[in-house]
């Protein structure tokens, strides 16, 4: 058969013409071996740290551990839908999560995705999972306060917005109560309230929801769930997917209060994930970088500058945004001394301490006001209230050194009857149920009701009910008082001579 040079071109010419340049590069590995939720790929050359990499069936995973001939990665999926031998593709972009103000009022995994049924989520923006957290100059003091409506801690160990404050306490002692309140709190303000659920139970995380839903409060909240069921790759990076969805509302002005519940189950997660990527085990068998894992994670809480967007331009949209993150750690025994809880502590900028002696003899909510403190201090609080409750952290102090002493039963002086008198009833009036959060003026009316000993002498099981009655008094009858001390926010010698005439009026009626 003789060959026509001139069809051969023709044809050859119609290819070259018909030829578009669909040349695509794709980084491709394939996997050495899987299970236990992690896998090593070999291939992947210029992986990069944090990475989202594409196996077969729909699952992904992240690069964490990149080494010389491989690299290890943590799977977001079922490991049961991969095998030895299975194509894997870099995407070249880092993990991210959905945020924006979208987010708000759902129910997510720790992917973002929604979990409530509630169908999908439209927003078109993506925030990396790990960020930079804002510098010095970026910064300001902390200075407004982040009322949690509850007396004990707004009076005592008071939380300023960009503050990073622990609540640490064994199991069962009112930590997951005290979030719900600080939220429910936050109803008809300006506070977008972010709940991070790490290895909790199922039905626990159904609960808050539930409970914030009745209280209206899931309006402005978004709950990150990553509960024990799920794998410990997923319980690993939802307090980091939490805090990106923060930091995007944080920098477009907007004040976030982030919470934790909680870092000594994130911790764990982050032990099992380190072990089966072969990590060398340090202290407790966590791996040697835990510290750096939640410092990392709590340094991204700031109070940003006025201006912060003249400073870094290609960071930050708006200034003067928060986010204020409330870490839990549980412990087990009370002890505060172990690995993971003086960790946080060293991070934190003070920590509110839940007994569980206090909780059971029914002093709710449990603070042991020795030994928590706030580092920022009084810088937090409205100056009414700093004025007010100075007083009380040395009367309920001095309480308790008196009261071990009382218990030897000796014949007491007057004025040791009179501080002990005092004590008790002060520790009755920090008492509070939950769900009934208060306004901070109504707690400045009852605590200084306390300290100035006006309640001393009614007998002890009548004080709730003074207290209740007080305020109803005080909202029905003197409405103004409360709004002068809302408005002002200052304790003047007028201010404190209505309360304490209203206070007289009322005590002729009780």
């Amino acid at each position: 058969m003789d060959l026509r040079p001139a069809e051969v071109s023709a044809i050859i010419k119609k290819e070259i013409e018909s030829y578009q340049e669909d040349v695509k590069m794709e980084s491709i590995g394939t996997v050495l071996q899987v299970g236990d939720g992690v896998a090593r790929v070999y291939g992947l050359d210029d992986c990069m740290m944090s990475e989202i990499l594409e196996f077969p069936n729909g699952v992904t995973g992240i690069a964490l551990n990149l080494e010389e001939d491989n690299v290890g990665a943590i799977l977001l999926g079922s490991e049961t839908l991969i095998k030895e031998g299975d194509i894997v593709k870099a995407t070249g972009r880092i993990s991210s999560v959905p945020a924006g103000p979208e987010m708000v009022g759902r129910v997510v995994n720790a992917v973002g995705q929604p979990i409530d049924g509630k169908g999908p989520i439209n927003t078109q923006i993506f925030r990396n999972i790990e960020g930079r957290a804002p510098n010095v100059v970026e910064r300001q003091p902390v200075s407004e306060p982040l009322q949690t409506g509850l007396k004990a801690i707004d009076s005592m160990i008071p939380i300023g917005r960009g503050q990073r404050e622990l609540i640490i306490g064994d199991r069962q002692t009112g930590k997951t109560a005290l979030i719900t309140d600080t939220i429910i709190n936050q109803k008809g303000g300006d506070v977008i309230c972010i709940y991070v659920a790490v290895g909790q139970k199922n039905s626990t995380v159904r609960d808050v929801v539930k409970n914030l839903d009745e209280a209206g409060a899931m309006d402005y909240t978004i709950v990150v769930s990553a509960p024990a069921s799920d794998q410990a790759s997923m319980q690993f990076i939802a307090p980091f997917a939490g805090c990106a969805m923060g930091e995007e509302l944080r920098d477009n002005g907007k004040h976030v209060a982030i919470f934790y519940d909680d870092l000594y189950k994130h911790a764990l997660a982050w032990r099992q994930v380190s072990l089966l990527l072969r990590r060398p085990p340090g202290r407790e068998a966590f791996p040697g970088d835990i510290f750096n894992l939640h410092s990392r994670l709590l340094e991204r809480a700031a109070k940003l500058a006025d201006n912060c967007h003249e400073i870094t331009p290609e960071m930050f949209k708006a200034g003067g945004g928060s986010l204020t993150a409330l870490p839990v750690v549980e412990t087990q025994e009370g002890d505060v001394s172990a690995y993971i809880p003086t960790n946080v502590i060293s991070i934190t900028d003070g920590q509110i301490y839940l007994e569980a002696d206090l909780f059971n003899a029914g002093v709710r909510p449990g603070v042991n006001v020795g030994l928590s403190v706030s580092r920022v201090g009084g810088n937090a609080q409205i100056p009414a209230m700093k004025k007010v409750a100075g007083g009380l952290r040395i009367n309920l102090a001095q309480y308790r050194e008196l009261q071990a002493f009382a218990q030897f039963g000796s014949d007491l002086d007057k004025q040791t009857q009179a501080q002990l008198t005092r004590g008790e009833r002060l520790v009755e009036i920090l008492k509070q149920g939950q769900f009934v959060p208060m306004p901070v003026e109504e707690q400045i009316m009852i605590i200084f009701a306390g300290t100035s000993g006006m309640l001393d002498e009614f007998p002890i099981d009548k004080i709730k009910t003074f207290e209740v009655d007080l305020l109803r008094f005080m909202r029905e009858k003197k409405p103004e008082v409360g709004q002068k001390i809302r408005d002002e926010k200052k304790w003047t010698e007028e201010i404190e001579a209505a309360v304490r005439s209203a206070i007289e009026e009322f005590k002729k009626t009780f």
